[in-house]
């Protein structure tokens, strides 16, 4: 039984989920997982359109010109878009004990590991990625403008060292949907895509090179695929 709990199920959806149920369904996978009744897991979806708003977020930096529903998410960070097109994994690990190169109770090594994951799958799709000391989330060179801007984003949450809440993914989101709020609490710079650079780019080839690198990185997953 020990061998299961240390299982961690990989799940792609293939459809919207609404916002508060994934947050019921990570609340409740989190507490299985810290009580030892249920295997880690990595949860790709997607949501509709809508706002949430991390810990830090500020009124003034919600503007909302479409009337998207918003939420209060739980996680670090600053208000983020999420729609169609766009990539959510949640990363729900007990991070009591280590996960290859990561190693057991330690938060910073653990978003690290999660910018690392994101840079070395955007590589695998001829995408290439950083990150900046001072701000959030993984950058790029805009595929179509050549300036700066951002592809994915973070937000985490740990509870009882079980990790939660995760990344997104700009696969082909409609950017002007992110004008309704300052991203991460960013304004000099934009957001972009993976199909800005390549437009033959689909969800499937996202899911397949965060999967290769995931296991890459940090070992073999189960996977499961929601029809």
């Amino acid at each position: 039984m020990t061998q299961f709990y240390e299982e961690i199920i990989w799940q792609e959806d293939k459809k919207l989920c609404p916002y508060p149920d994934a947050l019921d369904f990570m609340r409740q996978q989190v507490e299985a997982i810290h009580q030892k009744q249920a295997p880690q897991r990595l949860w790709l979806t997607e949501h509709p359109p809508l706002y949430t708003a991390g810990t830090s977020a500020k009124p003034e930096d919600l503007i909302n010109p479409h009337n998207y529903p918003t939420f209060e998410a739980g996680r670090g960070g600053q208000w983020t878009y999420h729609g169609p097109g766009q990539r959510i994994a949640y990363v729900m690990l007990d991070l009591t004990r280590p996960h290859g190169p990561l190693p057991a109770r330690d938060v910073r090594a653990f978003v690290q590991m999660l910018e690392r994951w994101l840079i070395m799958s955007l590589q695998a799709m001829n995408i290439d990625a950083f990150t900046r000391e001072g701000r959030i989330g993984v950058w790029c060179f805009d595929g179509q403008s050549g300036l700066e801007a951002k592809i994915a984003a973070l937000g985490i949450r740990v509870t009882r060292w079980v990790s939660w809440h995760g990344i997104s993914l700009n696969v082909s989101p409609s950017l002007s949907d992110f004008d309704g709020i300052i991203p991460c609490g960013i304004r000099d710079y934009g957001v972009t895509s993976l199909q800005r650079f390549n437009p033959t780019l689909s969800m499937d080839d996202a899911d397949a090179a965060l999967l290769k690198s995931w296991t890459t990185l940090f070992g073999p997953v189960t996977r499961q695929t929601d029809s």
